[in-house]
């Protein structure tokens, strides 16, 4: 499985962006007002990766620890040992890792396309107030799901050193 491309996301996001905003300009008058809450779960999407993500690289680190026969970290006095990882696990947290990082790359898009359009419009427009707040917790959430999801696929990856260390004894 490849990493997500960097590139494709921001080409993604700039082509929603221009095609929202080009949307909102010609319906804004027949669009409903945009509650605050309506990006609140790209938020909480990104807070749900923020923390698998940590939490996988700690079991991970500790599972390198325990392979490599160095100690692990100590743990409050407990003794444990390190409990293995499905692999399954990872794959499947990696794909959807990548899906996040595609649907916060779009909705970034797409918060942004509002939110240029409707900044400008707070001093002539009284809907517009309300808009560009959602607009900008939209894109500030969609943003933090794009860069939870990326910290999560990199964490899901194998490091270059394990990999190198399989692939030599069979050149050997």
């Amino acid at each position: 499985m490849k990493p997500v491309p960097r590139r494709d996301l921001a080409v993604l996001a700039l082509g929603l962006g221009l095609a929202a905003w080009l949307l909102v300009r010609a319906y804004y008058g027949h669009l409903p007002p945009l509650d605050w809450w309506l990006p609140a779960p790209l938020g909480v999407l990104a807070v749900v990766e923020a923390f698998g993500a940590r939490t996988l690289a700690r079991r991970l680190a500790q599972l390198r620890a325990a392979r490599a026969g160095k100690a692990a970290p100590a743990t409050k006095g407990s003794a444990a040992p390190v409990r293995p990882l499905e692999p399954m696990l990872v794959a499947r947290t990696a794909v959807l890792a990548q899906a996040s990082a595609y649907v916060g790359a779009v909705l970034l898009g797409v918060w942004a396309g509002v939110l240029v359009h409707v900044a400008p419009a707070v001093g002539r427009l009284q809907a517009a107030g309300d808009d560009t707040v959602t607009a900008v917790i939209g894109v500030v959430c969609a943003a933090a799901l794009v860069g939870a999801a990326l910290w999560l696929e990199s964490v899901c990856r194998i490091p270059p050193e394990e990999h190198e260390a399989m692939a030599s004894p069979s050149s050997g």
